[in-house]
């Protein structure tokens, strides 16, 4: 059986923009991304993630509104090779009357019956019942707090996951 995947939410899991803006966490460096015209974003990485998340048995793949730009401004701080990502299309923050989250269908439909974790800070029980209804095989809705980005019990839930998934 494949390794499943583990989409990768950039902004709350490995960016925790929602930290207090003049307290860069521990571990963690600062770039300034210009990703859009305007401004560049001060993002915050820490380049431990790389090899923690290369070491937990998934396939990687970026779930980011960052898309292929995650490849140029994260992949390399955060000590990842280039990977895959999804393409939302005119999905992009297209909102749903369900409360659904705007990634979760092309996540499911990008997954094609593959087992697979999720790991972002704005799922919902709506997305865990849209995977449950949707999906046949294993999956987790990992949330991760925005304030404080991925720490060790992530990796332990992501292991843990991935080792019951491969059968």
């Amino acid at each position: 059986m494949s390794r499943p995947l583990l989409f990768l939410d950039v902004d709350g899991p490995l960016n925790p923009w929602a930290a207090k803006p003049e307290r860069r966490p521990e571990g963690y460096t600062t770039i300034r991304a210009s990703v859009r015209p305007g401004k560049p974003l001060r993002v915050w990485l820490n380049p431990e993630h790389g090899p923690a998340l290369l070491a937990l048995g998934y396939d990687l793949c970026w779930a980011t509104t960052w898309m292929e730009a995650a490849n140029r401004w994260i992949a390399p701080v955060v000590g990842l090779p280039l990977l895959p990502w999804v393409d939302f299309g005119d999905r992009l923050f297209a909102e749903r009357p369900d409360g659904v989250h705007w990634k979760t269908a092309t996540l499911v439909e990008y997954a094609a019956g593959r087992p697979f974790a999720w790991v972002d800070d704005e799922q919902s029980a709506a997305d865990d019942a849209y995977v449950a209804a949707h999906h046949p095989g294993p999956a987790l809705l990992h949330h991760v707090n925005p304030r404080i980005g991925l720490r060790e019990p992530d990796f332990t839930t992501l292991r843990d996951f991935a080792s019951g998934a491969k059968g």
